[in-house]
């Protein structure tokens, strides 16, 4: 499946049958139209070699049975998940998959506490009662994610409906795998977005497999962008192995939607090197696949030689490489010392304080409105008489 640098549809094209992924051909300096500084390119290849050298790290905890649960890795995926996070103001807010450690990164979340939550520790964002990234943090800009695909999308279709009733100047980002375009949550949930015109952006990961299912075997459609057409909403596919592709495409959507534009899809083409887990052996994935997308499309080889074409020394990123590793050594060390959670710490914060309340409390004080209006007691409706 070869996927040009960017593409733009408002819909149309042949319905037809994908075909194995295949590493596109590429230019590692091709010409960009995005304003981004030194600085911020820089920036970005902090955040992709976070992304992969903080899941490498835990991959080694795994292997030492110190991680609780799976470990989902986006080896790979890094540039996808950064440069579409990196379009994003402060004030926006996104909903990440399992895959998208690397937009959470972006939007403040920090190793350490990544660390504790893989390794269930007292401490991590969940006291040790969730699964890996799925936490959230409202005020840094992201959502705790759920397993179900596509459901995420009309929870933020509905987030980002509130900034538009509001008036803010605000949007909101969802990430959907290719798999979950075939869900019934990912259509109504597009498409109640569209009608209301919320400022939401819905980044498909396009990475060849829902699982072990390989996109062929889960929809007609040639072009997932394609199915914007259906909404009414524009769409754009972009290259995702390249991060300034992936910042620029979804850019445009987020501009898009800050200006009063409505929704809109941005479909990034990528590949998942790794099994849905670690525990996925990848039986299913024909030989040599990952071999050829690791040698000729890798996100973070590419930008590098990237920025080596642009002036860029490769001493200022190995300043970044050994920045990174202090970063995670550091987090490491720390999160190994974290305590375990106490058996009761399972109850907190599960039960409401206080933990019952009176059945029909928003009655109190309506006694007369509920005599006038409400059904007869043999009708199954509650008493209040003894209430009020």
């Amino acid at each position: 499946m070869s996927s040009p640098r960017s593409a733009t549809t408002r819909g149309g094209g042949r319905a037809g049958r994908s075909v194995a992924p295949q590493p596109p051909v590429v230019a590692s300096g091709t010409e960009s139209t995005t304003s981004l500084t030194r600085e911020q390119r820089l920036e970005l290849y902090y955040w992709m070699r976070l992304t992969r050298s903080l899941e490498e790290r835990l991959v080694n905890l795994y292997r030492q049975t110190k991680v609780v649960g799976g470990l989902f890795r986006s080896l790979g995926q890094e540039a996808d998940a950064v440069g579409s996070a990196y379009a994003l103001r402060k004030g926006d807010i996104l909903s990440p998959l399992i895959r998208n450690l690397g937009s959470m990164l972006v939007k403040g979340a920090t190793p350490l506490e990544i660390l504790k939550q893989y390794m269930a520790k007292s401490d991590s964002p969940t006291r040790g009662r969730e699964l890996n990234i799925h936490f959230g943090d409202t005020e840094r800009g992201f959502i705790g994610q759920i397993s179900p695909l596509g459901d995420m999308v009309p929870v933020m279709a509905g987030v980002t409906l509130t900034f538009k009733m509001r008036g803010e100047d605000r949007v909101g980002l969802v990430y959907v795998g290719d798999g979950a375009t075939s869900t019934g949550a990912f259509h109504e949930g597009i498409n109640f977005a569209a009608v209301q015109r919320c400022p939401l952006v819905v980044v498909i990961e396009n990475n060849g497999y829902a699982y072990s299912t390989p996109t062929s075997k889960q929809t007609a459609a040639e072009r997932l962008v394609d199915k914007a057409i259906g909404y009414g909403i524009p769409g754009e596919r972009a290259d995702g192995n390249d991060v300034i592709a992936t910042y620029e495409a979804t850019k445009r959507a987020v501009d898009r939607a800050r200006r009063g534009g409505g929704t809109s899809i941005v479909e990034l083409m990528s590949y998942r090197r790794k099994g849905h887990a670690e525990h996925d052996n990848q039986s299913y994935v024909p030989e040599g696949e990952i071999e050829r997308w690791a040698a000729e499309n890798d996100p973070i080889d590419r930008y590098i030689a990237r920025l080596l074409n642009e002036g860029v020394g490769a001493e200022e990123m190995s300043s970044i490489d050994a920045r990174v590793v202090r970063e995670i050594d550091s987090a490491t060390d720390i999160a190994e010392r974290s305590g375990v959670p106490e058996p009761l710490d399972a109850l907190i914060g599960v039960y409401a304080d206080p933990p019952e309340e009176k059945p029909l409390w928003f009655r109190e004080g309506k006694r007369a409105a509920v005599e006038e209006n409400e059904r007869p007691e043999g009708w199954g409706t509650y008493d209040i008489s003894g209430d009020v």
